[in-house]
């Protein structure tokens, strides 16, 4: 099996694209339910039928069939509606009943309204049930050629015993961005305990290169239910890595390191090694640093709008 870019795509950013086919992408969402707090007449989230249906009778949550929407009725406040969707997630992760929060990570997820106000605080292994637009930060690390310019990535490949897509390959750091916490703060973190690098280093030389933005629906490899779906913002980060600086594990995330060329990247790409969502992260520095063209690549025109997808809700 060899998987083209546009497969690559498609397997993270798998929710019907309006642009691609409206009709397909109508039907999906008649399918689901809305999610959405108290005198706010929008959607935060695309949620199950089945997953919804948990919530019917229980406090502080209305579901009304005939429109398809599960609201959070009670709280005012930040602290009031978090505190009411944490109550309801420790209830149902008590009675065992859905396997994903069995993942519970006592880090909270941020949930944004449409002027990019604060309105509650989610677990993170709970906000797939929930649909909410979830933040990371994913950093690449390469170096160059000082004669050639050819590029070298920095590849890890993730513990086997990572509770989501375990012994996949990654980004050289990569991961979730708690409430409160600044992208950068977030990169700085995890440049530091996924793979050794100087805060120093990190904080003079990393750049900014804006986000990518994908709509997932989880598989088995996700770990939990399959299907749940999960739209995703990715800042996105590059350090040039000085020659004989080796980046190393500092925690039980990573498995090894490798540096690898282009091609091999590439290789591994096509052989579907690479987590879905690590592979949007490396087709986009292909693009940014030419190595991925309009002339090389059939698809290049919808990879690039699919990298960066406008997502259905609220976003920061």
């Amino acid at each position: 099996m060899s998987l083209s870019n546009l497969d690559l795509v498609n397997e993270c950013d798998a929710f019907p694209y309006y642009q691609a086919d409206p009709d397909l992408y109508l039907a999906s969402i008649s399918t689901y339910f809305e999610l959405r707090v108290a005198n706010h007449d929008y959607a935060l989230g695309y949620m199950l039928p089945s997953v919804a249906e948990v919530f019917r009778g229980v406090p502080n949550w209305d579901l009304n069939d005939d429109d398809r929407i599960l609201t959070l009725t009670s709280g005012s406040t930040v602290s009031e509606r978090s505190e009411a969707v944490e109550q309801t997630l420790l209830a149902l992760r008590t009675t065992g009943h859905f396997k994903v929060l069995d993942k519970w990570r006592n880090e909270l997820y941020a949930v944004y309204g449409r002027n990019k106000e604060l309105l509650f605080n989610v677990e993170r292994s709970a906000s797939p049930l929930l649909g909410v637009v979830t933040y990371g930060v994913h950093l690449t690390a390469y170096t160059k050629d000082a004669e050639t310019g050819a590029l070298k990535i920095w590849t890890p490949r993730r513990a086997k015993s990572k509770q989501t897509f375990g012994g996949m390959l990654d980004n050289a750091v990569g991961g979730g961005i708690s409430s409160g916490e600044s992208p950068f703060a977030s990169l700085v973190r995890e440049c530091a305990e996924e793979a050794s690098l100087p805060e120093d280093l990190v904080r003079r030389d990393a750049r900014a290169c804006g986000t990518v933005t994908y709509f997932h629906i989880r598989g088995e490899k996700a770990g939990g239910e399959t299907g749940l779906l999960q739209p995703e913002c990715e800042y996105v980060y590059d350090l040039e890595v000085p020659e004989g600086l080796e980046l190393k594990p500092n925690d039980d995330e990573v498995e090894e390191f490798y540096l690898w060329s282009v091609e091999e990247v590439q290789g591994a790409m096509r052989r579907g090694e690479f987590k879905p969502n690590c592979a949007l992260m490396v087709l986009d520095f292909l693009v940014r640093h030419g190595v991925l063209t309009e002339e090389s690549e059939r698809d290049y025109i919808e990879i690039v709008a699919r990298l960066h997808r406008r997502l259905e809700f609220p976003t920061l």
